[in-house]
C-alpha cells in the first residue's frame, strides 16, 4: 500500500527556494533515509508532511486513515511516570479506558471492550516497557516521574512515545542525537522489525547503512531516489557522476571536431554542404552539464610533540563525586598511538572516566600518572552551552590564545572549516555544526597528545563526520572516544573498553560481537525461561562462545605484540632523532652514544622476533 505521495512540491523559506517540483512516493514497509547538506530542507520537508508548514505549491497526500508518528520537538514533562507518558501517546486507548469509567457510557461497554481487544490494549503496558527498556530505562526508572529526568533523557521518552504507537508512517529527525551507543544499536534493530513506513533524517552513517532500504537525496531543490542503503547511494552517485563527466567529455570532443571542420571549410564552395550539415549536427548535440561537486569538508589537527610511553596511567584508582565511587579499582594505561572507544550504557561512568583522564576530576583513591609535558584536549558536547552568545568564534579563540596573533587564531579556526565569514559570525547565529567545529578548534589549540572526544558528532553532518574520521587517522596523538555512532567507532578505534558495573575492562571483540552481546542480553532479559532452557540456539551460542574463548588468548597476545612493537618503534624513532642531532655529540658522554647505538641494535632484534611471533599467531587465528 502507498502511504505517502508527494507531487510537484515547491517550498520557499526566507526568500530562498528549498524545493521545486519535488516528487516522492513511499510504500508500507519501506524505510527511507533523507539526506542532504545542512540547509537543504530536510527538516522543512518533514514539517510540510506533518502540516506544520504550508508548501508554496504541489501536493502532499497521506493514505486514508493512515496514522503518523512524530517525535515531539520539546521534551515531555510532568509528574506522571515514564510508563504513563508513553501509554498516553495512544490517545484512542486512553479515551476508551476513560469512557469505561463514565456511567453515561455504560451502554457501550461491550463495544468499548471489543475495540480495546482489537487494538490489543491489554498488551500495551508490556510493549511500552519494552520500548523504554531498549532506550535505556530500567523498571525502576520507568516508574519515576518525568520531571526527575534531564532534558536529554526526556527526549528519549518523546522518541519512545512515537515508536510505541507503531504508526503507518514514522518520521524521525536525528533520532540518535540523545541516545548512547547501546540505545542506537537497539533502535537499528527496532527499525528493521518495524512493519510500517519510515522517513529518517540522520547524519548517523551506521543507522543509514543498516536501517533503511532507500535514500532520498535533497539536492538543488529536487528529491533524487536511490535504492539501497547509504553506502550504495554513495557508490551509485559516484558512478553516475563519473559517467556524466565521461559523456560530457565525449560530447565536447565531438563538438570541437565538428566546429574545427566548420571553421576550416565554411568558406570553401566544394565543402559548403558538408559544413552546413556539421552545423546542423552541432545544434543537435545534447548539452550535458558539468558535474557540480559540493565543496569538500576538511579538518586538520595540529601535530603534537612526541612523548615517551605511557602518556597516562591509572593504578588502583577509585573515582566518584564525594559519595560511593562510580568506578573502582582502575588499572589502565594509554600510549600516544592508542585509539580507544568506550562502550557501555549512559550512566555507567563513561563521562566520569573522561573527566578523570582530562584532569577535571581527581581520584578518591589510587594514583594517576601523567607524562611530563602531557597536554589533553577535551571535547564535551554540553560545552556549547557555555559559549558566549554575543561573541564570535574568533573572539573565543583569541580569549583561549591570548598571546597568539589574529592570523594565528584564524588559522586554527580554518583547520575546522570556520572560514573568515564564519569566524566573525555571532555565536547566537551559529548552527550546531559550527559550534561543534569551534569546540574542536578550541580543544586542539595547543596540539594535545591525548584527545578526549565525548559525543563529537552530534551536530556534524555526514561529510563533516567523514572529515573528522580522516583527521583522526592523520592525528599523531592518542584518542579516547565516547560516541553513539558505531560507524565512527569501527573506523577510528582499535581498542574497546567496556564501562559497566563500576569497572573498566578491555573488550576483545569487535562491534559486531558487541551487537551480538547486546542482543543476547536483551533476549535473556525478555525471556529468562527460554534462556535457561537452552536449545539449539543456546548450544550454538555456547559453541561460538567456546570458540571465541579459545581464540581470546591468541588475540590478546596479538594486541600485546602490536603495542610492544609500537613502543619499540617510538623508542627507536627517539634514539634516531637524538643520534641525528649534532648537539647530542657535544653534550653527551661517549658511553651514552655507545649505549644508544647498542640499544638501537637490541630494538631491531626484538622487533624482528615480535614480527615473527605476530605472523605465526595471525596465521593460527585466521586458520581457526
Amino acid at each position: 500500500m502507498t502511504v505517502l505521495i508527494i507531487r510537484d512540491l515547491t517550498i520557499r523559506f526566507g526568500g530562498r527556494e528549498l524545493l521545486s517540483g519535488a516528487e516522492l512516493t513511499l510504500d508500507t514497509g519501506h524505510k527511507l533515509g533523507l539526506v542532504g547538506r545542512n540547509g537543504a530542507g530536510k527538516s522543512t520537508l518533514l514539517k510540510a508532511i506533518t502540516r506544520e508548514l504550508i508548501p508554496d505549491g504541489g501536493e502532499i497526500k497521506l493514505a486514508a486513515r493512515a496514522r503518523m508518528g512524530v517525535v515531539a520537538q520539546e521534551a515531555p514533562g510532568g509528574p506522571g511516570s515514564l510508563l504513563e507518558a508513553v501509554l498516553e501517546a495512544d490517545t484512542e486507548r486512553s479515551e476508551l479506558l476513560a469512557a469505561l469509567e463514565r456511567d453515561e457510557e455504560a451502554h457501550r461497554a461491550a463495544e468499548i471492550h471489543e475495540r480495546l481487544m482489537a487494538i490489543q490494549a491489554d498488551a500495551a503496558p508490556a510493549r511500552a516497557a519494552t520500548v523504554l527498556a531498549g532506550l535505556g530505562f530500567d523498571a525502576e526508572a520507568q516508574a519515576r516521574p518525568l520531571d526527575s529526568f534531564s532534558g536529554g533523557w526526556r527526549m528519549r521518552v518523546a522518541l519512545a512515545r512515537a515508536l510505541f504507537l507503531e504508526p503507518d508512517l514514522l518520521l524521525l529527525d536525528e533520532p540518535t542525537n540523545h541516545l548512547d551507543l547501546e540505545a542506537t544499536l537497539w533502535l537499528e534493530g527496532w527499525l528493521n522489525r518495524f512493519a510500517g513506513a519510515a522517513i529518517i533524517v540522520s547524519h548517523d552513517r551506521g543507522l543509514l547503512d543498516r536501517a533503511v532500504d532507500g535514500i532520498a537525496h535533497l539536492d538543488r531543490g529536487k528529491i533524487l531516489y536511490y535504492p539501497g542503503n547509504y553506502e550504495r547511494f554513495v557508490r551509485i552517485r559516484t558512478e553516475r557522476a563519473a559517467q556524466q563527466e565521461a559523456q560530457r567529455g565525449k560530447i565536447a570532443a565531438q563538438r570541437a571536431h565538428m566546429q574545427a571542420f566548420v571553421d576550416r571549410f565554411r568558406a570553401k564552395a566544394s565543402k559548403a554542404k558538408q559544413a552546413q550539415s556539421r552545423i546542423k549536427a552541432l545544434e543537435k548535440l545534447p548539452v550535458i552539464d558539468a558535474v557540480v561537486e559540493d565543496a569538500s569538508t576538511t579538518f586538520a589537527f595540529p601535530e603534537p610533540e612526541e612523548l615517551a610511553p605511557p602518556v597516562l596511567a591509572l593504578e588502583h584508582v577509585d573515582v566518584g563525586y564525594g559519595g560511593p565511587p562510580i568506578l573502582k579499582g582502575l588499572d589502565l594505561r594509554i600510549d600516544q598511538e592508542d585509539r580507544i572507544a568506550l562502550l557501555g550504557a549512559n550512566g555507567n561512568g563513561k563521562s566520569t572516566l573522561a573527566k578523570l583522564l582530562a584532569g577535571r576530576l581527581g581520584p578518591s583513591r589510587g594514583t594517576v600518572k601523567r607524562a611530563p609535558r602531557l597536554r589533553v584536549g577535551f571535547f564535551a558536547q554540553h560545552q556549547s552551552e557555555d559559549l558566549d552568545a554575543t561573541g564570535t568564534p574568533l573572539s573565543h579563540m583569541q580569549a583561549a590564545l591570548p598571546h597568539a596573533t589574529v592570523s594565528q587564531c584564524r588559522s586554527q579556526l580554518a583547520r575546522f572549516g570556520l572560514t573568515v565569514e564564519r569566524a566573525e559570525t555571532q555565536i547566537a547565529n551559529c548552527s550546531g555544526g559550527e559550534k561543534a567545529r569551534l569546540l574542536l578548534a578550541l580543544c586542539t589549540r595547543d596540539a594535545p597528545q591525548l584527545l578526549i572526544l565525548d559525543e563529537p558528532t552530534n551536530h556534524l553532518d555526514i561529510d563533516a563526520r567523514e572529515a573528522l574520521v580522516r583527521a583522526l587517522a592523520d592525528y599523531q596523538g592518542a584518542v579516547l572516544l565516547i560516541t553513539h555512532d558505531p560507524h565512527l567507532v569501527e573506523l577510528v578505534a582499535d581498542r574497546l573498553w567496556l564501562v559497566a558495573d563500576g569497572q573498566v575492562k578491555s573488550f576483545d571483540g569487535d562491534m559486531d560481537e558487541y551487537r551480538a552481546l547486546l542482543a543476547e542480553r536483551a533476549r535473556g532479559g525478555a525471556r529468562p525461561a527460554e534462556a535457561e532452557a537452552g536449545g539449539k540456539g543456546s548450544l550454538e551460542r555456547k559453541k561460538s562462545a567456546s570458540a571465541r574463548a579459545a581464540l581470546a588468548p591468541m588475540r590478546t597476545r596479538l594486541k600485546e605484540i602490536e603495542r610492544e612493537m609500537e613502543k619499540l618503534a617510538l623508542e627507536a624513532r627517539l634514539i634516531e632523532k637524538r643520534l641525528a642531532d649534532p648537539a647530542t655529540y657535544a653534550k653527551r658522554k661517549p658511553e651514552d652514544i655507545t649505549w644508544a647505538n647498542t640499544r638501537r641494535i637490541v630494538i631491531a632484534r626484538q622487533t624482528a622476533a615480535l614480527e615473527e611471533e605476530w605472523l605465526t599467531l595471525s596465521e593460527q587465528v585466521e586458520a581457526a
